[in-house]
């Protein structure tokens, strides 16, 4: 009886032991990501424009 108990806490320490959260390297910090607005607003409009005409022309012919 003293037999099975000692194995069960020796059996209990050993799994213990064994059971890592982490890992024993430093941790590794990236950089932040920068994110850059753009600088022109301008395009845009054009380009809704010069598509609003290309859908427009099928219909016209």
């Amino acid at each position: 009886m003293k037999k099975s108990i000692f194995l069960g806490v020796v059996g209990f320490a050993l799994m213990g032991t064994m059971a890592v959260a982490g890992s024993v390297a430093d941790p590794v910090i990236e950089a932040p990501v920068v994110v850059e607005a753009a600088t022109s607003s301008s395009s845009g409009e054009v380009l809704v424009l010069m598509l609003a005409l290309l859908m427009i022309l099928p219909v016209v012919d």
